[in-house]
């Protein structure tokens, strides 16, 4: 199996104000490709650990791939440092000194010189082409090595990966072990629930391996299957694969790129309803998760972040008896907001949460965590208690998503038992 080393370069990293996001990408992406990441650096915008971080990729593996330090200031070293490892001298390529101005020009600004530092790479590299930004990348194969050179910012270098290296990648490095892989989404159980119910699983060696990721509430199950070639491979993951889905059930939302609004979206759409939401402790959380994906608006009519008891009231139709006798986070008060924001909305489907995202305002006996969400249609009313454990954010999170997923279980399986 051929062996990947990834470098992270940006002092932003080290101070822990950006969270390294392209390491994980590319993790993905170099196992989906068969190959595998032996080790990973995070350095600062210092020559000196950028030079030792190539210097002791270049030793360990046959890929060095990095992203960051490919701007045009005095900070963006990785090319130079790289290409001083490597022992490859830069020129400028004219034609890409010419797409620079360009890139100017159709922004009316003037060009800084220091741009110039961007069209420069070694003769025998590959310049990687940049669609969302100026600093191209590169690919330079030389003694039995690859170092490949990417971009900073995610959007630029994800699409950049996906459109120039994966082609060179696919073509220099043929997948050896001819893994079939799958990745089986679930919410609800817990991470240790889940490890719990694949029971014996978990642990079997038989020409697969499973791995958990915990995400957002959400747990992802990751099935490598390695047979003598992609047949074998296909068949094995088909075997565990059912096992799983038997063992999870109504658990399982959704595989690979799969997102639960997406997935739910989807559904709301084939059967052609339409959702309204109340919320209170979301605040507006789950609409935005809605809304994210493109083409909402055909089923998603709105929401109204009812925050306080007076918006419950004279907004969703809530009661003042309701709110007295048994509190804005009720069973009652949920199912009253869910209720009326049908009816001021005329939809056929609502779902309405009300809760303590904390850290302050629980007591005994309604602690932070605590969680109201109502699902309703033109003739049911469903109201679930959840008690979630973590931060503020966290309890938001988990309140949207789980919302989200009784949806998807009452569209799926026609009510909620």
């Amino acid at each position: 199996m051929y062996k990947a080393y990834i470098i992270s370069t940006g002092t932003e990293l080290m101070l822990g104000s950006t969270m390294d996001s392209n390491s994980v990408f590319l993790s993905e992406q170099l196992a989906a490709a068969g190959i595998k990441v032996i080790g990973k650096s995070t350095v600062g915008d210092s020559a000196e650990y950028i030079r030792a971080a190539f210097e002791n990729g270049v030793n360990m593996a046959d890929i060095v791939i990095s992203s960051g330090g490919m701007g045009p200031t005095s900070d963006d070293l990785t090319k130079e440092v790289a290409c001083a490892v490597m022992g490859s001298e830069m020129i400028v390529f004219d034609e890409e000194v010419k797409r620079l101005e360009d890139f100017f020009r159709r922004r009316k600004r003037s060009m800084p010189e220091c741009n110039l530092k961007q069209a420069m790479f070694p003769r025998e590299a590959k310049i990687l082409k940049n669609s969302r930004g100026t600093a191209p990348g590169m690919y330079l194969k030389k003694d039995g090595k690859v170092v490949i050179l990417l971009p900073g910012p995610p959007r630029e270098m994800q699409n950049m990966f996906s459109n120039e290296v994966e082609p060179l990648l696919k073509q220099d490095f043929p997948a050896v072990n001819q893994a079939a892989r799958k990745t089986i989404k679930v919410l609800g159980p817990g991470e240790s629930q889940v490890e719990e119910m694949l029971g014996e699983l978990m642990h079997a060696v038989d020409g697969y391996s499973l791995a958990l990721l915990a995400q957002d509430g959400e747990v992802h199950i990751k099935i490598t299957a390695e047979g003598k070639e992609l047949l074998d491979s296909q068949e094995i993951l088909a075997g565990v694969l059912k096992q799983i889905e038997e063992k999870m059930g109504k658990g399982i939302f959704g595989y690979d790129d799969d997102s639960l609004e997406a997935m739910v979206g989807d559904l709301i759409s084939r059967q052609g309803k339409t959702l309204a939401l109340a919320e209170s402790c979301t605040a507006g959380l789950l609409a935005k998760m809605i809304t994210d994906i493109p083409g909402s608006s055909r089923y998603f009519w709105g929401a109204v972040a009812s925050y306080s008891n007076d918006a419950k009231m004279k907004l969703l139709g809530v009661r003042d008896a309701t709110l007295r006798e048994f509190g804005a986070v009720s069973s009652e008060t949920a199912a009253e907001m869910v209720r009326g924001i049908i009816e001021k909305s005329g939809v056929e489907l609502g779902l309405a949460i009300t809760g303590i995202a904390g850290p302050d305002g629980g007591s005994e006996e309604k602690p932070a965590g605590l969680v109201y969400i109502a699902l309703a249609d033109a003739g049911s009313c469903w109201v679930k208690e959840m008690r979630f454990v973590g931060g503020r954010d966290a309890v938001r999170i988990l309140a949207a998503k789980t919302a989200l997923d009784l949806l998807r279980r009452y569209l799926l399986y026609g009510g909620l038992q």
